[in-house]
């Protein structure tokens, strides 16, 4: 558990930096696919991403894996928001761009939260799975950019989003929470489906 707590912290710190690579760019479609350094970076390392590992977990489901999703998402918190803090200190500039963001995302119904969140943890699993598979990073730079430019919530990057910004008003967590919930149903959505195809041919 502790190579799955210090990856998540690690991954978490990526996507940190991937989200300062956005708020950095005048261009939202160069900073879009730029934040794609983020996941293809944890994806070489192997290091631990919830977003990129629930998907997977849909498709091997044993206790070992479901104990390493709440260290990993605990670990990522830690790395984005540590991040975060460290960004806004080096970069105060960046301090209001993302405070901004933040309080636009406070202003999302509790169901456009959650449905955001559930279409970004469609593209998460789209784009590891192809890595998974074949070690393909096309899935990554085509989803990363995909999910952002549609402004889907990805719970890591918000993570990182509110303590650049030094958001910290209670909203926060109800946001982050839909916001893990339904990166959570997205990630699984795919896989849970089509084992209900397969296993439905297989009786046929």
């Amino acid at each position: 558990m502790l190579n799955t707590f210090f990856g998540g912290i690690c991954a978490g710190w990526m996507v940190g930096i991937g989200g300062a690579i956005y708020l950095s760019c005048e261009s939202k479609v160069v900073g879009a696919v730029l934040f794609s350094v983020a996941l293809l970076t944890i994806c070489y390392l192997g290091m631990y991403l919830y977003t990129g590992k629930i998907g997977l977990f849909a498709e091997d489901v044993t206790v070992k894996n479901a104990m390493a999703l709440p260290v990993g998402l605990i670990g990522n918190w830690i790395g984005a928001t540590a991040c975060g803090l460290t960004v806004s200190l080096a970069k105060p500039a960046l301090v209001e761009v993302a405070a901004r963001a933040c309080e636009n995302k406070l202003t999302q119904s509790p169901l456009q939260t959650l449905l955001l969140g559930l279409f970004c943890g469609v593209l998460m699993y789209s784009a590891v799975k192809p890595w998974g598979l074949y070690k393909s990073p096309f899935g990554i730079f085509l989803c990363i950019p995909t999910f952002i430019l549609c402004g889907f919530e990805h719970s890591i990057a918000d993570m990182f989003y509110f303590s650049a910004g030094h958001v910290f008003r209670g909203e926060r967590v109800l946001f982050l929470t839909l916001v893990v919930i339904g990166n959570t149903l997205g990630g699984m959505l795919i896989p849970f489906l089509m084992q209900i195809g397969t296993k439905k041919e297989e009786k046929a």
